[in-house]
């Protein structure tokens, strides 16, 4: 500790002389002093002088130099894998008990020489104070974050080595060997598990997609493995229930045997559907617990209902009916108008072909179009007298043979290149002449061409009538563009894509509820339950007021309430995690008096993959250690590891040196000095009856 002025020491002596002078010239002449005796005149002196001294010294700004030094000592960085494959063979009891004490004890003899700080790592990232909060229960083991991690944390510590105790399997993230590239110390890997390749039958995998179209038949691939058991057989089984769906008989023709088993099943039922893969069992396998498995597909009723309606038939209903059809989401129902007396409701879209016309208006059709939210899909002829509003008008007799050209800057869908390319050479069609024209706003897809001119006069366009998205083709003839395209292509994928984004357009409705939920309809079973929810009022604004709850109920009907938390201006839910099984949930929010519901569904599917493999994999952390200047050593040899690490001269303590100037002026203690020795001097003076 120093003190430094902006000026020179030596002039502190002024400050001295100023004070003695002050002083002396002031307790000199005070006359009314003078029947004190002598030391307490001199003493008052001494206050004054002192409290001069200071504040004149303060005047040369006097800085007092602190140096500190700190000595850090080395930290060692403790991570233990936690993850299921540990316990999975023989060893199990050995890893919960014994092996648990000797780390432990080997924290505890580190912690007396270094910083030692212990991690769990394997689907998080977690500190741990003690060893007996490992449960070796993590579902999936990511090696290099825990690398990432530690880059972040002690990028500027002084750290001494890091420790790391797996079996080295990772399924999840890279390769520990390289993704460890970014941390410049000594790694020490703790070799657990076992490399023997023990009997064994495992389901490895099921691909299959989450979701299935209600009346459709769903793929899955089963992958099975067995190892050590040639010569044996298993047999594998879907289960619906108490139905029986699939059963294969599998023989391992090798010691290392892997084959993928197709199947296919059928959606028959709506809604969240649970499935049992299971291959029976063997007395010599090391573990069972990896021969069954769960799937959840969420099978919907998604199948949109299309209804055509023409004045007559006309070989484009048979092309767009086929075209349609080819998309096993929507089925297609075709009526002359005189056979058709059922309700609209019930139908996502309505092609209207030629009606209404002038011998037959179909008010009843029209009307109920208008009245309704339906979407409509026109095609004009000789005689129509539709227009784009939903309106009718005079019609002529008179057609045009026109071409296509296609609107580059279409923006309501997208179209492939061969499409592009297509339109330029489908065939002519049929238009009437003068008769349509598009509305303010429309959108154009396709203009005529007459003769060689490029016309502005729409020959296909959509627009929207309040909520009612609509189509209109001004023309027939579009049967011809289909067998253009087989006869080019040798199929009909081209005109197929016109029709199906078309119909996909029109018939894709907005959710304009004014409450939803919006959530996975799967999670795996260590992924928390997150969801979020939105309401809004009348004029569909978003608000987030009013309390969101919701009931989650799971497949033995025991309920769990939760209550959404708000956001800037919507709702979220985070639910925790749940045990492997089926679930469904009822949220509501009341506004104003209106009480609002959504219902829904999820499941929660076990995630097996520590289980998949359990054959430690020692040479990756033997080349990890190697990497990295450390040591791979058995977990019977921690002892040996804490020698080891005593014996390195690189993994020492490092000193810190920190210099610190601080104003003397604002030390607090220098101002209540002087305050009470002015304090006491003037109790002294005033006790005295001085001025």
């Amino acid at each position: 500790m120093n003190l430094i002025t902006e000026y020179p020491l030596w002039f502190g002596l002024f400050c001295i002389v100023v004070a003695f002078s002050y002083s002396f010239i002031l307790y000199r002449k005070d006359k009314s002093l003078s029947e004190l005796s002598v030391w307490v005149i001199r003493l008052m002196a001494t206050f004054r002088f002192v409290v001069i001294s200071l504040l004149a010294f303060f005047l040369l700004s006097p800085l007092l130099k602190t140096i500190n030094r700190t000595v850090e000592k080395p930290v060692i960085i403790v991570a233990q894998d936690n993850s299921e494959s540990i316990i999975v063979g023989k060893d199990a009891a050995f890893y919960k008990n014994e092996y648990k004490q000797n780390l432990q004890k080997m924290i505890d003899e580190l912690g007396d020489k270094y910083e030692v700080r212990s991690y769990s790592f394997a689907d998080k990232i977690k500190e741990v104070k003690s060893t007996d909060s490992l449960k070796f229960n993590e579902k999936q083991t990511d090696i290099s974050s825990l690398f990432d991690e530690i880059e972040t944390r002690y990028s500027n510590r002084n750290v001494g080595a890091v420790i790391l105790a797996t079996d080295g399997l990772y399924n999840k993230g890279s390769n520990p060997v390289y993704s460890s590239d970014k941390i410049k110390i000594p790694v020490y890997t703790v070799a657990l598990g076992d490399t023997t390749v023990k009997k064994d039958i495992i389901l490895a995998k099921v691909n299959a997609n989450r979701l299935a179209y209600l009346g459709n038949q769903f793929p899955m691939e089963i992958v099975v493995n067995a190892k050590q058991l040639k010569g044996k057989t298993t047999t594998l089984t879907v289960n619906k229930g108490s139905a029986i769906l699939f059963t294969q008989t599998i023989n391992f023709s090798s010691d290392a045997f892997t084959t993928t088993v197709p199947v296919l099943l059928d959606a028959k039922e709506v809604g969240l559907q649970h499935y049992r893969i299971k291959l029976s069992f063997l007395t010599e396998e090391m573990s069972l617990s990896n021969n069954e498995r769960d799937v959840f597909i969420d099978v919907l009723d998604a199948r949109q209902k299309i209804l055509i309606l023409a004045d007559a038939p006309h070989p484009d209903i048979a092309a767009l009916k086929e075209s349609i059809e080819a998309n096993q989401n929507y089925e297609v129902e075709s009526y002359t108008i005189d056979n058709f007396d059922k309700p609209l409701k019930k139908y996502n879209l309505v092609i209207l072909y030629q009606i209404p016309n002038v011998r037959n208006p179909s008010t009843r059709i029209m009307n109920e179009i208008t009245a309704g939210t339906i979407p409509v899909w026109a095609f004009s002829g000789a005689g129509s007298i539709l227009k784009s509003n939903l309106t009718a008008t005079n019609s002529n007799q008179k057609s045009n043979e026109c071409e296509s050209v296609l609107d580059q800057n279409f923006p309501l869908f997208t179209l492939s290149d061969e499409l592009r390319k297509a339109v330029k050479t489908f065939p002519a069609v049929t238009c009437p002449f003068g008769t349509y024209g598009s509305e303010t706003g429309s959108n154009v897809l396709i203009y005529q061409r007459i003769g060689i001119v490029d016309t502005k006069t729409p020959f296909m366009f959509f627009n929207s009538v309040g909520d009612n998205k609509m189509a209109i083709v001004e023309g027939e003839g579009i049967w011809r563009w289909r067998l253009q395209d087989f006869a080019t292509h040798g199929n009909h994928n081209v005109f197929d894509e016109l029709v199906s984004k078309t119909v996909q357009y029109l018939s894709v409705k907005v959710d304009k509820s004014f409450f939803k939920v919006i959530a996975k309809n799967n999670f795996l079973e260590n992924e928390a339950i997150e969801m979020e929810a939105e309401v809004y009022n009348e004029s569909y604004e978003l608000i987030n007021e009013p309390e969101v709850n919701i009931t989650i109920t799971n497949s033995e009907n025991k309920n769990f309430p939760f209550t959404f938390s708000k956001t800037a201006n919507a709702y979220r839910l985070n639910a925790g995690m749940m045990p492997v099984g089926e679930y469904k949930y009822e949220a509501k929010v009341k506004v104003g008096d209106k009480m609002y519901t959504q219902k829904g569904s999820f499941s929660v599917s076990a995630l097996q993959v520590e289980l998949i493999n359990t054959v430690a994999d020692h040479q990756m952390l033997f080349s990890l250690a190697k990497k990295h200047n450390g040591e791979m050593v058995y977990p019977n040899q921690l002892e040996k590891l804490v020698a080891d690490l005593n014996k390195r001269d690189d993994i020492k303590s490092v000193s810190y040196t920190e210099k610190k100037l601080t104003d003397l002026i604002n030390l607090k203690w220098i101002f209540f000095l002087l305050l009470t020795l002015l304090s006491i001097e003037w109790f002294m003076r005033k006790r005295n009856g001085s001025n």
